[in-house]
């Protein structure tokens, strides 16, 4: 038996290769993600080692840093720590750092420096040593408040040379500097901008503020322990300070970097959880009509002795010879994936100058695992249908078994997709988000997914008729041949349909889901942005106050409203929670249109008042008149009484679900903080387009200020739709390709069991091209058959979590009836496609071998 397996496996090879050819895509991109993503983990996380201090001293915060810094609100620590430092015995040196990430560089033509359009911008005093990730490689060190030095790969990429002035945007203020050296990598390239000035430059342009550096480095001596060394650096400075070793240091931007790798992890991996669910179907589909063919084979390996569970283990054998010759190349697919990927990386600025792909053991450990499960659950129901194959078989024609009722399925479909209807419906009718109705709608997915695809054969036969209805009118006899063999047998057609329905179900939810998102945020920009121009920060750093004075001196603007804000801990009850609080100018409430369910906006923003959330207020009982503390990162306080509720319906325009203040009553407790936004309006008799203009004139001193109006707000959530659409395509994009593949694979499997059937037919007159024609459209109304199930379930879906989303401000449904229609050529389109090369070889068949075949 074993001998005759793979007799039989190279017998049929060439009929598997597209099955192979889908678990290869399914694994190299599950292989390839992770990879990329060891790499990058990896890579990082040793250049963070290496530019980390033996221990590093860091002021503590219950606050973000990077959102702290760009408000103006830098976290430092005392100067006076690096002589403290310094008396600590295992000490050998302690160095003060002053390191900022809200900075942005512009070049004398106005364009930020930098590798990419939005460059992230990291200032440093200079220091060179053992531990800096970049090394002087041109012109000199930076002496003096107007003199820099700038990171080599962006000076080449915005052609910035030494002796060029560029202009500086700080916290502290803007300068203009000459570049006067140019710093070189000692390895990777990040992505990140380096900017460096000396150490005295650093503490006044940067931070603004005698006697404080953001962190203190510190060398152990030799011998010393870093992990000893800290604890002594604890018992001197006590609490306040964030401590770490060079390891630790390295996990913690390890850490945040796998945040953000994750987002590219995940949806890598989704890319392979599609490719490996509609390869299911294919190889499923595969070993169903090679066992279906083998009939007679199978039935003689019954009759000379085979027991059925050699013929099961015969099959499954073969997948698994299958899967191991798909995973392998799979393995190798994502090598050139992962591979791909970190090319790619250099587009957004991170070179990682021929770094090679990290292959952990657990890498083709998984890919193995993923692509033998999968190929061996498709093939388990096959195999087990070929176990059953009787003896007798052997001594009948060999052939497609008879049709068997499809009433089990009808009836087990229908309790499956009707359940999960209402799971569905429970999902949409949430009247706010929470995790009950969650999981209601994620259970309504899996139900109408598994209830359509058990349901497939029986609605081919009622859905498929009526698609196929006109075919004998415009094809005559080709058009009903068409028809019937697509209702042949329609386990065959559901599961090959299958395949496309679940890419299309993808694209037409989330595409509902995408412009029902645009709709809504367009409607609450009409309806709650009242200002006519909004002036925002773009660059990673708010903006000074003359920004605000600007707008104001230019001719045809009225009603200036500043808004700054801040992260901080509100205090009551025992209780303690931080949130996003606002301080804005008197009439913020025209300016956002803002809702209040009580009192108003003139009660919130009044002195020693504050409104909060309803949201906060309604889970802590706590109304108009009661009492809040308010804690600010700089460890200053006050108590405020609640003067209004804020309405927190919305999603997330303007100060939605933050508290809100006085300017004033802000600026007194964090007076260093810088406007986050400033809105406009245009003067009565003055025309909106020759403000704008002079606003974008009056502006060009400030590359941090970004400057929008109602329609631009409009354009800017179209992009971010337009994006994450063209992310759903990508998926559709490799559901379609695996779903061709399974298109193909049927019929060409189909042609060769229609081997006499095709002879015969061109025996009584068929042309190759009435031939040709057949295969054509049988594979045109099954594509489409897949799309329009796909559409269906895609709509309902999208309905069903937008309804339930409505609460959080995804009040508006827009199904996008062109891309639908789009989808439903496509698919025509993709089964003409698909049926090229079977239609092609069934049309070059020798008749009569072909009438001759058994």
């Amino acid at each position: 038996m074993l001998k005759a397996t793979f007799r039989s496996f190279l017998a049929h090879k060439a009929r598997m290769v597209l099955s192979a050819l889908a678990i290869l895509l399914s694994v190299a991109f599950v292989a390839g993600t992770l990879m990329f993503t060891d790499t990058i983990s990896k890579t990082f996380h040793e250049l963070s080692r290496t530019a980390a201090a033996d221990v590093t001293v860091k002021p503590k915060s219950e606050f973000r840093e990077d959102r702290l810094g760009r408000t103006g609100q830098q976290p430092t620590v005392p100067e006076s720590t690096v002589a403290a430092m310094r008396t600590v015995p295992g000490v050998a040196d302690a160095h003060p750092d002053v390191t900022v990430t809200n900075v942005i560089v512009v070049d004398g033509k106005g364009k930020k420096v930098g590798l990419t359009s939005d460059p992230q911008v990291q200032a440093a005093d200079w220091f060179p040593n053992k531990q800096s990730p970049v090394e002087l490689g041109k012109g000199r060190a930076p002496q003096g408040p107007n003199e820099v030095v700038l990171d080599s790969d962006a000076a080449d990429h915005n052609k910035v040379k030494i002796g060029d002035r560029v202009h500086v945007v700080a916290a502290p203020g803007a300068f203009d500097p000459t570049v006067v050296g140019l710093a070189d990598y000692k390895t990777i390239n990040p992505g990140v901008t380096l900017l460096f000035l000396d150490g005295t430059a650093a503490r006044d342009r940067l931070l603004g503020k005698p006697g404080v550096v953001t962190s203190v480095s510190l060398t152990a001596q030799s011998g010393v322990d870093q992990k000893e060394l800290k604890a002594r650096v604890a018992a001197k400075l006590g609490t306040g300070f964030d401590i770490k070793t060079r390891e630790e240091e390295a996990d913690a931007a390890s850490a945040d970097l796998g945040q953000a790798l994750n987002v590219i992890k995940y949806a890598l991996l989704g890319f392979a959880g599609v490719s490996l669910l509609v390869g299911t179907f294919l190889i499923f589909n595969t070993f169903s009509m090679l066992v279906a063919q083998r009939t007679r084979e199978l039935g003689l390996l019954r009759a000379i002795g085979a027991s059925r569970a050699d013929v099961n283990r015969s099959v499954l054998l073969e997948a698994l010879l299958l899967a191991v010759v798909g995973s392998t190349l799979g393995l190798l697919g994502g090598l050139a994936l992962g591979q791909g990927l970190l090319t790619l990386m250099r587009t957004v600025g991170v070179d990682l100058k021929g770094t090679p792909l990290e292959i952990k053991p657990a890498t083709p450990i998984i890919a193995y695992t993923v692509g033998v499960l999968v190929t061996v659950v498709a093939a388990y129901l096959p195999a087990r249908r070929a176990a059953l194959v009787s003896p007798m078989a052997a001594l009948r024609e060999a052939g497609a078994p008879p049709a068997k009722s499809l009433r089990k399925r009808a009836i087990g479909g229908t309790v499956v997709t009707v359940l999960g209807a209402i799971a569905l419906a429970v999902g949409a009718s949430a009247t706010k988000l929470d995790p009950a109705h969650g999981l209601a709608l994620a259970g309504g997915l899996i139900g109408t997914l598994v209830g359509f695809i058990v349901l497939g054969p029986v609605l081919a036969r009622l859905v498929i008729p009526w698609l196929a209805g006109t075919f004998p009118r415009l094809f005559g006899t080709v058009g009903r041949l068409s028809r019937e063999n697509a209702l042949r047998n329609p386990r065959r057609t559901g599961a090959t349909a299958a395949a496309l329905m679940i890419g299309v179900a993808l694209v037409a939810s989330l595409s509902v889901v995408a412009t029902s998102m645009k709709d809504s945020v367009g409607k609450q920009i009409d309806q709650r942005l009242g200002a006519d121009f909004t002036l925002q920060s773009s660059g990673g750093l708010n903006f000074a106050p003359e920004v605000a004075e600007t707008v104001r001196k230019v001719p045809g603007v009225a009603n200036v409203v500043r808004q700054r804000e801040t992260e901080a801990k509100v205090l009551f009850d025992g209780s303690t929670e931080t949130i996003s609080v606002t301080g804005a100018d008197p009439g913020i409430d025209a300016m956002m249109k803002q809702k209040y369910t009580a009192g108003n906006a003139a009660d919130g923003l009044a002195a020693g008042r504050i409104a909060l959330p309803e949201s906060y207020v309604k889970n802590r009982r706590l109304g108009v008149g009661g009492t809040v503390t308010l804690r600010t990162p700089n460890g200053k306080s006050a108590e405020l009484r609640v003067g209004a509720v804020i309405d927190d319906e919305g999603i997330g325009l303007g100060n939605s679900g933050a508290g809100m203040v006085g300017l004033d009553t802000l600026s007194k407790l964090v007076p260093e903080l810088l406007d986050s936004v400033v809105m406009a309006n245009t003067a009565d008799g003055s025309k909106s387009s020759q403000v704008r203009a002079a606003l974008d004139t009056a502006l060009k001193p400030f590359p941090q200020v970004q400057l929008r109006d109602q329609a631009d707000y409009k354009q800017t959530v179209q992009d971010q739709t337009n994006l994450i659409l063209q992310m759903v395509y990508g998926l559709l994009g490799l559901a379609i390709i695996i779903a061709i593949l399974g298109v193909v694979n049927t019929l060409a499997l189909s042609v060769i069991e229609r081997t006499r059937e095709i002879g015969l037919l061109r025996a009584i007159g068929m042309s190759r091209v009435q031939l040709r024609r057949m295969i054509r459209l049988e594979s045109a109304v099954i594509a489409v058959f897949g799309a329009v199930l796909g559409l269906a379930l895609g709509v309902g879906w999208g309905v069903s979590a937008q309804r339930m989303l409505a609460s959080q401000g995804l009040d508006v449904l827009t199904i996008p009836w062109l891309t639908i229609a789009e989808v439903v050529i496509g698919a025509g389109v993709v089964g003409l496609l698909a049926a090229l090369l079977p239609a092609l070889r069934a049309s070059r068949m020798n008749v009569l071998a072909a009438i001759s075949t058994e």
